[in-house]
């Protein structure tokens, strides 16, 4: 009878009871009390699907990434149940990117694992992948999807394709508020600021109405439009209108009513705005942001690395560090340096703050070695290094690595500001025959290239000058013949003849004759004017040897100033103005030729006593002359400080 009693006391509850419970606790968002009927279901039917799918999601649900993990490996093993997915899903919560990426791989054409699939190229900035997995999704309906595919274009840095994007989709900017934010960001960085700047107030206008629409609190919907309000900030700093954006920033971090991504983003565009003003106010913002780990290794606070793109992390961390080198934390900024090109191997700035690190430790030699080694193994990101590099060398008086850094950009190596640059560079090494070879493949340059705006005749006339300057001249004049050839300058010309008359006058005579004769000159005799001694100044008058035909025609007569009476101090009479004043009366007076100093009293010296010491003073006298000299000194002073004495009493007997 007992087993029958304790049957009856536990009575089984039916599967369709527990799915019942398991559904109600989900409607209600319980997801801890779900996990626990699932697992009643499973004890009575384990290889249920439904119940296995069910305790899953709630973990997930229910933020705990790590038991759905275990539970999926758990339940993976006892029963068929594809579970892939969810485990993606949560490798992907853990930023464990690549093995979510390597879960999804059996998943080919299922919508939501190829917005999975999206996401995670998304975060590993993979984001030509990911955009092209948004184009096949298209004929999808996935609710927003056109959010995060402009979102996608425009991190990839195809914010031109944004417009042409929407207009295929058949939208509207305005269509939400989140899509008229990322279609904001496309204007800005298409430098289109004051588009962006209406896109983003219409951003907020209909956030707002939606959002009350929904029954947010007012801190909610303020929490919800932060990112707009950053991003509003961020296009006044752009225009430049500071206070504008210096307000908004610190509204919002003042207000903290913002999500952490928006707060972390204001913190440092706030920094970023103040520059080196408040360099200790800017550290502490920034240090709340970063975490140093154990060694040289650093991370971002409140999971800030899986929330902020790669370039936002990096203005960070590259912000920082130059605050610590503002203040002088030379230390700091050395760690920090070297830990940001295993942060980011792929950007240039990592290296450049190390090479900024040296210099500031006057170690230009060192900077120079590590830009030099970063272009050579990285040639395609080394334009910005290389002219890194030649601003160090050029500082640092080492005006041969700097011309060597500029002629390996190619981009620029013939520009007229380039080549201007690396000649007077080798100028200053002292490589004539150098800077000349520049000018030379310059000019080769130019004379194919077909571009519209052709700079060979600057480079021609400025490189027939440094021939000249250095003694070229057979050089230089064939340069100038050219430029009369090719494009008819009168400078050439008269470069030319300059030239030519020191090693051809006949040549130079010939050329002579092509300049156009000047007007008004022919009535001046030039052998008379060789034998005068020269032009004298004449204050308004014509210039010597200037015929009438130079001068003005329509003269105006010059305004003639009306003299007014000078004003005298009262009482006084300019016909009796009496002796003149002294003329050294701004001066003082111990500057003056009639100050004479005044006597010091020698009877302060004397001693007045009773007739008995005058004989004693008497017999003194030789032994007090011979001392005299030495003792004078001590004798002042004493007497200095004998006469503050009676100062002092007086003003005791003054305080009572």
């Amino acid at each position: 009878m007992a087993p029958k009693a304790a049957a009856a006391a536990s009575p089984t509850v039916s599967i369709e009871d527990l799915f019942t419970s398991l559904n109600r606790h989900i409607q209600r968002s319980e997801f801890h009390l779900a996990v626990r009927v699932s697992d009643q279901v499973l004890s009575i039917a384990p290889g249920d699907e439904d119940a296995i799918r069910c305790k899953v999601v709630a973990l997930i649900k229910n933020d705990k990434i790590d038991d759905a993990l275990s539970a999926i490996e758990k339940l993976s093993r006892k029963s068929s149940v594809d579970l892939t997915f969810f485990k993606a899903y949560c490798l992907y919560r853990q930023n464990k990117l690549d093995e979510a990426l390597t879960s999804l791989k059996g998943h080919n054409g299922d919508s939501a694992a190829m917005l999975l699939e999206s996401q995670i190229l998304f975060r590993l900035g993979r984001m030509d992948a990911c955009v092209s997995v948004y184009q096949n999704l298209q004929k999808s309906k996935i609710d927003s999807l056109e959010i995060n595919f402009v979102a996608a274009l425009v991190t990839a840095g195809r914010a031109t394709e944004v417009q042409g994007t929407i207009e295929s989709l058949r939208l509207k900017p305005t269509s939400s508020f989140e899509l008229a934010y990322n279609v904001a960001c496309s204007l800005i960085e298409r430098n289109k600021l004051q588009d962006a700047e209406q896109l983003l107030l219409s951003a907020r206008r209909i956030g707002q109405e939606t959002l009350m629409e929904e029954n947010l609190l007012d801190d909610d919907i303020e929490t919800e439009l932060a990112p707009v309000a950053v991003q509003l900030g961020y296009v006044q700093q752009v225009l430049g209108n500071n206070p504008e954006a210096l307000e908004a920033y610190s509204t919002l971090i003042k207000k903290n009513l913002a999500d952490e991504t928006s707060l972390a983003v204001a913190k440092n565009n706030l920094v970023a705005l103040k520059g080196p003003k408040d360099v200790s106010d800017g550290l502490r913002k920034l240090d709340k942001l970063i975490v140093k780990g154990e060694g040289p290794t650093f991370s971002l606070a409140s999971g800030l690395d899986l929330k902020l793109s790669p370039k936002q992390r990096e203005a960070i961390y590259v912000n920082r560090l130059l605050l610590l080198l503002h203040s002088n934390k030379l230390d700091q900024a050395r760690e920090l340096a070297a830990a940001l090109p295993t942060m980011f191997p792929k950007s240039i700035m990592p290296v450049l703050l190390q090479a900024a690190v040296h210099v500031r430790e006057n170690k230009a030699n060192k900077a120079e070695e590590i830009l030099g080694n970063f272009a050579n193994k990285f040639p395609d990101k080394s334009n910005a290094v290389l002219l890194a590099r030649a601003q160090v060398a050029a500082s640092a008086g080492h005006p041969q690595i700097a011309a060597e850094s500029l002629l390996k950009i190619q981009d620029i190596q013939h520009m007229p500001a380039t080549t201007a640059t690396i000649v007077s560079l080798k100028e200053r090494a002292g490589d004539i025959d150098g800077a000349d070879a520049v000018f030379d493949s310059a000019i080769q340059w130019w004379s194919n290239a077909m571009a519209e705006d052709n700079k060979l005749a600057v480079i021609m006339r400025e490189a027939a000058l440094f021939k000249l300057r250095h003694g070229k001249k057979n050089e230089a004049a064939r340069l100038f013949e050219e430029l009369i050839k090719t494009h008819k300058s009168m400078d050439a010309l008269v470069g030319l003849i300059e030239t030519a008359a020191h090693t051809d006058v006949a040549k130079a005579e010939s050329y002579e004759k092509q300049l156009k004769p000047l007007t008004g000159l022919k009535g001046i005799d030039v052998d008379a004017l060789e034998k005068t001694s020269g032009a004298k100044h004449v204050d308004n008058g014509p210039i010597a040897g200037i015929p009438e035909a130079y001068e003005q025609k329509n003269k105006e007569k010059a305004k003639k100033k009306r003299k007014r009476k000078p004003k005298y101090p009262k009482g006084f009479d300019p016909a009796n103005p009496g002796p003149p004043p002294d003329p050294e009366r701004w001066l003082p007076k111990r500057e003056r030729s009639s100050y004479r100093p005044k006597r010091k009293d020698k009877r302060a010296a004397q001693v007045r006593g009773s007739q008995g010491a005058v004989g004693k003073e008497a017999a003194n006298t030789v032994s007090s002359k011979s001392s005299q000299t030495n003792n004078s000194k001590g004798t002042s002073q004493n007497a200095s400080t004998e006469q503050t004495k009676p100062s002092s009493k007086t003003r005791k007997k003054s305080r009572n």
